[in-house]
């Protein structure tokens, strides 16, 4: 047997459990698991967590999936049920009491309770200590019986971990762990173990509050005379103020994120860089973290979510995004918010990109904007709009008319057009643009006028000058 599985091509896995959404922190463990893979030319699995049959549900199992697939996460395989294999877990656990690795304890759950109990007059830190351990099979009751694991009681245990190096414990930490239940389920040690090992798992990247599972799992490991993964176990995500992340920082789930409108790609690139790094480098692509992503760059400190530094990724990917994934992020978005676009509002809202990722941070942001594209006339105004078309702004687009009705239709001729007016009106530009805005927009948060003019063209912006300054 081998120290680790490194020998082995690449294998790795997500293995959630159904009991919810898929929490930000779940999305970023998935996301270094399938990196990893990716970078090493590995495979990526996916594994449901399902012994809990009092909390998985098949809701829960497609909200897993629904947040991995909006990630743009994928899995080399038919994703596998954990229980669906309980007969292969207890299978191995009773092959453990034939080795003499494990053994059948009676004790009750009464016996256990009063030994606890004992043990904290006493002082005794020691875990429970099964009667049963050295006993005699002949002396075996016929009675309900757990299998517990015959773990070390002198020395200590060691593991290697890529991100946390070596790390030990004394061999007192662990008690007798039970593998088998009384009622023949297996635990969630033993089947974690049978799963990784059946998958041919060799890198397990997971956060470092499974860091003393990763102990006792090795025990169980060595028990079989298996190769142990090589162990990565990572810093959890913490809200700004430095504490564990709960709802009371914002968004938690994926679903969440995808809800705010931030972009899959956007998502990535901030989540990586959440507890690992490639020198200084904040904005990346997808093909870059893959291309860069080792142990090496991995951190041992919590990472803080930052909504500020993810809405500066976000606005970084909206900018660079070709208009076809941006058109498919948008689209999604509308769905995610319960607005169904039609092809040719999407072929409208893909007219007006060119104006609209400026200064957008969001998907929401960059289809907002790209609205006056998507209304007709009579256009509604916003409150903000209504007050920018006061009489005197009214009597300067109806002065202005004329002049663009002479202009050869480009956004650079629409504002030179503009400016000549202004300058010979002697006011500021910003006189003429902010009433332009809200005729041609109906809303406060609009591109550029002259660019909007130029997409909506000649006739269409001037028919909607009209409609302020002439309304019939």
């Amino acid at each position: 047997m081998s120290d680790t599985a490194t020998d082995r091509p690449v294998v790795t896995r997500f293995a959630p459990s159904p009991t919810g959404y898929l929490h930000i922190g779940g999305a970023r463990t998935a996301l270094f698991n399938w990196l990893y893979a990716r970078a090493k030319g590995g495979t990526f699995l996916l594994r449901i967590e399902d012994t809990d049959r009092e909390r998985s549900t098949d809701a829960a199992t497609e909200a897993l999936i629904k947040g991995l697939t909006w990630l743009g996460l994928d899995w080399d395989a038919e994703p596998i049920s954990q229980f669906s294999r309980a007969d292969r877990h207890a299978e191995v656990a009773h092959q453990l009491v034939d080795s003499g690795h494990a053994y059948k304890c009676f004790s009750t759950t009464q016996e256990i309770a009063a030994y606890r109990v004992q043990a904290e007059l006493d002082k005794n830190p020691l875990p429970f200590q099964s009667p049963w351990r050295d006993a005699n099979p002949s002396d075996h009751p016929d009675a309900p019986y757990v299998i517990r694991l015959r773990t070390p009681r002198e020395g200590g245990v060691a593991i290697k971990d890529a991100v946390q190096k070596k790390v030990s414990w004394a061999a007192t930490t662990f008690d007798d762990l039970i593998l088998l239940r009384s009622d023949g389920t297996p635990t969630y040690m033993l089947a974690v173990v049978v799963d990784d090992h059946d998958m041919g798992v060799t890198h397990i990247i997971r956060g470092d509050d499974h860091l003393i599972n990763a102990g006792r799992q090795s025990l169980i490991y060595t028990a079989m005379g298996w190769d142990i993964p090589v162990f990565a176990h990572i810093p959890l995500i913490h809200g700004e103020d430095g504490k564990k992340l709960s709802k009371r920082h914002g968004a938690t789930g994926v679903h969440e994120y995808a809800a705010l409108g931030y972009m899959p790609a956007a998502m990535r690139n901030y989540l990586t860089r959440l507890g690992w790094s490639h020198g200084n480098d904040e904005l990346f692509t997808t093909q870059q973290a893959i291309e860069w992503f080792d142990f090496n760059g991995m951190g041992k400190s919590p990472s803080r979510l930052d909504f500020k530094k993810l809405d500066s990724v976000s606005a970084f990917h909206i900018k660079e995004a070709s208009d076809d994934q941006l058109i498919a992020d948008i689209k999604a978005y509308a769905l995610e918010i319960g607005e169904d676009l039609t092809d040719d509002a999407l072929n409208r809202v893909e007219q007006a990109l060119p104006i609209c990722r400026e200064k957008s941070k969001k998907l929401g942001d960059v289809l907002q904007k790209a609205r006056f594209n998507l209304v007709t006339r009579p256009i509604e105004m916003d409150e903000k709009s209504a007050e920018k078309l006061d009489s005197v702004s009214n009597g300067i687009l109806k002065q202005l008319t004329p002049t663009l009705s002479g202009v050869s239709w480009s956004a650079e001729e629409i504002e030179e057009a503009c400016r000549a007016f202004a300058d010979a009106q002697e006011i500021g530009l910003g006189k003429i643009g902010m009433p332009l805005k809200a005729a041609l927009s109906g809303q406060a948060n609009a591109p550029s006028a002259f660019g909007m003019m130029a997409i909506l063209g000649k006739e269409e912006s001037l028919a909607r000058i009209r409609d302020v300054t002439d309304p019939q």
